[in-house]
Formats: C-alpha cells, structure tokens, sequence
C-alpha cells in the first residue's frame, strides 16, 4: 500500500512510519502537496549471474594487475602512498 505523507508528519512520527515500512507499506513523502522521496524497505541483494560474477572477477584481476602510466607501473597502493 503507498501513502503520501507530508514532510513535517513524518519527522514528527518518523518511527510510526518506519514500523510501517517494515510491514509492507511505501510512503511518499512531500513538501507542499508535491513529491520528494520515497520511503521504502529494503530489500536483499540480488546475486550475480555467472556472467556477472565472471566479469567482476575479470575487473578485480585487472586492477590487482595495476596500469601503466608513462613506462612506470601504477596500482592502487602506489597512489596511497604520501
């Protein structure tokens, strides 16, 4: 169930509508009649497909290989240092 709710009643009931939220409703919040945000739960992560999951362990084995830059190598720790 969605509800819209003015700005100022949900800073004065902010737990009533949390508990709300929690229990399956989305709340939009507006200033002056009009929409601003939406309060919703959240939910749990999706997982990776294997595609996904084969790219991101691609990019991860690139980085950890860091770039060159000008004939010298650059990798993350090699930024951090001061």
């Amino acid at each position: 169930m969605q509800q819209q709710i003015p700005i100022r009643d949900v800073n004065q009931h902010l737990s009533r509508y949390i508990d709300s939220v929690e229990n399956g409703s989305d709340i939009i919040i507006t200033r002056r009649g009009k929409p601003v945000a939406r309060l919703t739960a959240i939910t749990e992560p999706q997982t990776l497909s294997r595609k996904q999951q084969a790219a991101r362990q691609r990019t991860l084995a690139r980085m950890d290989q860091g770039y060159e830059l000008g004939g010298e190598a650059f990798d993350r720790d090699t930024s951090h240092e001061r």
